[in-house]
């Protein structure tokens, strides 16, 4: 029996239309990276309360309500770039490559990572300022804050287990403490060189300075994860 149906008719692919799908998504992508981009600017410059919208967007050479599209608000924006950096850290703090076999190595290496890290953005260090200045309240709204300390104090967690098991480190020091202590380390250091330079009467951030400073941080934490000496040393 021939079949007299009518094929289903189908809507042919348009290439071109994709394309320009495409495009604009790339375009969408773009203006918000770009927004990004100058709000840690324009943030660690002048502050929360001085990073005014017409600021940003006149440095991401975009448009007021182009932030509001993408991130709601002023707050909404802020939010992500304290996402975004700490985000940033931990990306780069992934990169590592650690041999937690090597206990002492490692450690040192994640020291020296944290304090050279700082250095290298101090609009990680100003922007955390200004976030502490408004006791948090941005940051506790990211549903994402949580998530960023957890590899940080995880890689610290499998060293200081590797340096137990070798008999290299003490049992009684929890990860959270280490991590701690180098961070606040190398924070306080970064986030008050300028003050403590004119109090102290030199330059704590001459490369002589800061590499004394990374030696002393290093042996401070070594001490505190090392196993005490027995009386009969």
């Amino acid at each position: 029996m021939v079949s007299t149906a009518r094929p289903a008719k189908t809507t042919p692919i348009n290439p071109g239309a994709r394309r320009a799908v495409g495009v604009r998504e790339h375009a969408a992508q773009q203006t918000r990276e770009s927004i990004l981009r100058a709000a840690i600017k324009v943030f660690a410059k002048h502050g929360y309360d001085g990073g005014s919208v017409e600021k940003i967007s006149r440095q991401a050479k975009s448009y007021d309500r182009m932030i509001y599209y993408y991130f709601g608000s002023k707050e909404g924006l802020f939010i992500e770039v304290l996402e975004t950096i700490y985000r940033r850290m931990n990306d780069a703090e992934s990169k590592l490559a650690l041999d937690v076999n090597q206990p002492k190595a490692a450690l040192e290496q994640v020291v020296h990572f944290v304090l050279d890290y700082y250095r290298a953005h101090p609009e990680f260090v100003t922007l955390l300022n200004t976030e502490n200045l408004h006791k948090g309240k941005h940051i506790v709204k990211s549903l994402r804050a949580r998530e960023y300390s957890s590899p940080a104090i995880a890689v610290i967690g499998d060293i200081l287990r590797a340096g137990v098991s070798q008999g290299l480190f003490r049992q009684d020091v929890s990860a959270r403490d280490v991590y701690l202590l180098i961070a606040a380390t190398g924070y306080f250091y970064m986030s008050n060189r300028h003050t403590l330079s004119a109090f102290l009467g030199e330059n704590i951030d001459a490369p002589q300075a800061v590499a004394q400073w990374k030696a002393f941080v290093i042996d401070t934490v070594f001490r505190v994860v090392n196993p005490p000496l027995s009386s009969s040393q």
